[in-house]
């Protein structure tokens, strides 16, 4: 089902899509390729939000810092001093982020109308980012596909092409509380990560130093343990970079029994536990689990490879399943 969900400044429309499926209603903006509402039953039956959103086009645009479930690009996470080197050529960047660059600039992908058409239980969301948009070279076309499996797991698959040699990096960045949004701090969920290693940050939040053991550490998640708070880490996922994706995160509920596992082709996870929202939403309300490179890839030649050259396709794979008991 699609409707009209609001009008930018421009005139331009932004519309809303439905989609149900297996139990699931999730719904999703043409703007910023948002997902606003995820609704799922618990064990009892009972029908919740299970993501953080606003009721209405006023509510993103006057809080689009959080980025509330949208695609990120062309650069998720950070570049360190907003530029990168490239086949012997530097870019600049929008430094948005302190002295980096976060999330692909001012405005990024998460801040676009996109152009939606139907597919089989889902919708395709693309656009091209043009030549030099926010310092990025190359015109890169992009597609997002999301979709319900017959069990109502969100499927999304990213893909990409460039006339130009440049950098990609693609997520979603919703947050999950599987209490229901507005039921208090996800602190209390217990995570599961098949992650042995993380990447230390400096003060600004850029990789320092190479990956570290997390043994001993409070960033050993894997075992299930409840998440906390103060973190927005990568995590060096055990499996590296698939072809197909694998499950590789559990987040659960104790109150309601809700539990999510993720499965990616990618070969980090970001754990972000929202610590610094603000305005309608508590700091701690949400989990963000952005599946990813990793961040300041472009700078780090150790790290796996976010270079996407002319000829060659970026495809990225992610499957967000929720069950309850």
């Amino acid at each position: 089902m699609k409707e009209l969900f609001g009008t930018l400044s421009d005139g331009a429309p932004v519309h809303r899509w439905t989609l149900e499926r297996g139990g699931v209603r999730v719904r999703v903006l043409s703007y910023g390729g948002i997902v606003q509402s995820v609704e799922v039953p618990d064990g009892a039956g009972r029908t919740a939000d299970v993501v953080l959103g606003f009721p209405d086009l006023a509510g993103y645009l006057a809080h689009p810092e959080p980025y509330l479930g949208a695609v990120i690009g062309r650069y998720a996470n950070r570049i360190a001093g907003g530029r990168f080197r490239l086949d012997d050529r530097t870019y600049p960047l929008a430094r948005n982020n302190g002295p980096n660059s976060l999330h692909g600039g001012e405005r990024g992908f998460d801040k676009r109308v996109w152009d939606v058409e139907p597919v089989a239980h889902g919708l395709r969301l693309s656009r091209v980012s043009p030549d030099g948009e926010e310092g990025f070279p190359g015109r890169l076309a992009v597609a997002v596909t999301y979709t319900l499996t017959e069990s109502g797991a969100l499927r999304i698959v990213y893909e990409a092409d460039t006339d130009a040699p440049t950098v990609v990096n693609l997520t979603q960045h919703t947050y999950w509380n599987l209490g229901g949004s507005g039921s208090g701090p996800a602190a209390g969920h217990e995570l599961r990560l098949a992650a042995s290693r993380y990447t230390p940050v400096d003060a600004d939040l850029i990789p320092a130093g190479e990956p570290a053991d997390v043994t001993g550490t409070r960033f050993d998640f894997r075992t299930a343990r409840r998440t906390g708070s103060g973190y927005d880490h990568n995590f060096v996922l055990d499996k590296g970079v698939t072809g197909a994706a694998e499950e590789v995160a559990e987040l659960y509920d104790p109150a309601s029994g809700r539990r999510l596992t993720v499965a990616t082709t990618e070969p980090g996870l970001q754990l972000y536990t929202a610590d610094h929202l603000s305005g309608p939403f508590s700091p701690g309300a949400g989990i963000a689990l952005e599946t990813q490179h990793f961040p300041d890839s472009p700078n780090r030649p150790d790290f796996p490879s976010t270079v996407l050259r002319p000829g060659e396709v970026f495809r990225s794979e992610t499957v967000y399943a929720l069950s309850a008991p």
